[in-house]
């Protein structure tokens, strides 16, 4: 790789995320929306921001309000800043640190006691590559925000560098985080929520799959029992690194969706560094995953203009007002598969046990 292709691959890694700072700012306007983000991190603490990108082999928890600023696009999160302006910045307004795993348990069984029916389902939300901490609990925030979520959001926060130089170390931290991952499923899953939805992005896709194999090892069948789906965004996922990993599943949990594009700028580099022929948050074609019971959304027509093209299904507004229509989203997640995709409008294909439905901007319902 020469000095100039170099120096383009970090400017594209780099541009994967902003360096937010932690800012506790516990006076917000009213009109703001403040969204609870309950929280488990591997990340040791850090005076500058709460918690760095040093690894810490004891999960430590806590309880974070969000505070959404009111004028904003969906899909945006302005941050960063030394001085940020809650009218146009997320912030922290409030951060509770919960002693150990039995108050997170209890706090979690609190939230969801005041709760009835569909809004008694947790998503629990994996951060990908090149993240810090802010980053994460941002995201969270942000989906929850502009998804309508009805039930509580949880953020694992594994220890990601947060450095477009880091993936390396990110790649080793993934592999750490294996069993705090499945510490946090066991703890969320002990709280008694109605049902658990898993949602990962780009190398917390790989965190998300390593963790539920070894559940699958220990426990067959767990998640298929206790995960109401998984959902893979822009997953930095080798093909066959995936399909060696499926393999190992008696059921996989159902739906299974994965988000892919074949216009993601990161995941173009990811291929570039790795020397694989693809990831598979490329994979446009159902053939080559038509031996599993999985639902390929193609977003590449939604993945366009500037940036790494590579968070486009919480970035997009088009794809957001389309993923967010509360009945029919939780419709298309039941057991009945004719459902999984008949409001989505857009092109189905399928292939053996694979659905792909190709979406477009120009079919999306107003």
């Amino acid at each position: 790789m020469n000095y100039r292709v170099f120096l383009a691959l970090v400017f594209v890694l780099a541009a994967c995320t902003g360096r937010n700072p932690v800012v506790v700012f516990p006076q917000v306007d009213e009109k703001n929306h403040i969204q609870q983000v309950f929280v488990a991190t591997l990340r040791q603490r850090d005076p500058e921001t709460l918690y760095g990108s040093r690894r810490n082999p004891q999960i430590q928890y806590l309880k974070v309000a969000v505070s959404v600023p009111p004028d904003r696009k969906p899909g945006e999160i302005r941050s960063g800043r030394k001085h940020p302006d809650p009218n146009r910045d997320f912030v922290i307004s409030n951060l509770d640190r919960l002693a150990n795993q039995k108050i997170f348990r209890s706090s979690l069984r609190q939230n969801l006691a005041a709760r009835q029916g569909n809004n008694r389902e947790v998503t629990i939300f994996v951060h990908g590559y090149n993240n810090s901490f802010a980053d994460g609990i941002y995201r969270s925030a942000q989906m929850s925000e502009d998804f309508h979520l009805p039930g509580p959001m949880v953020h694992f926060s594994w220890p990601s560098a947060a450095h477009p130089l880091g993936y390396a170390y990110d790649r080793d931290s993934v592999l750490f985080a294996r069993d705090g991952l499945e510490q946090l499923l066991r703890d969320v899953n002990a709280a008694g929520p109605r049902r658990i939805l898993l949602v990962g992005h780009s190398l917390g896709t790989m965190l998300i799959m390593e963790t539920l194999r070894q559940i699958e090892i220990r426990s067959p069948d767990w998640a298929h029992k206790y995960l109401s789906g998984v959902v893979l965004i822009s997953p930095d996922i080798d093909l066959d690194l995936f399909q060696t990993q499926a393999s190992r599943f008696k059921n996989l949990p159902q739906p299974f969706a994965i988000f892919a594009s074949r216009n993601d700028r990161a995941l173009k580099v990811s291929t570039r560094i790795n020397g694989s022929n693809s990831r598979l948050g490329t994979i446009t074609d159902p053939n080559k995953l038509a031996n599993l019971p999985v639902l390929l959304f193609d977003v590449s027509s939604f993945a366009t203009g500037a940036g790494t093209r590579h968070f486009t299904p919480g970035t997009s507004p088009a794809l957001i007002k389309l993923l967010s229509r509360g009945v029919e989203l939780n419709r298309s997640f039941s057991t009945d598969k004719s459902a999984k995709t008949g409001f989505f409008p857009g092109t189905v294909i399928r292939v053996n046990k694979a659905t792909q439905l190709i979406l477009s901007p120009g079919v999306v319902v107003q």
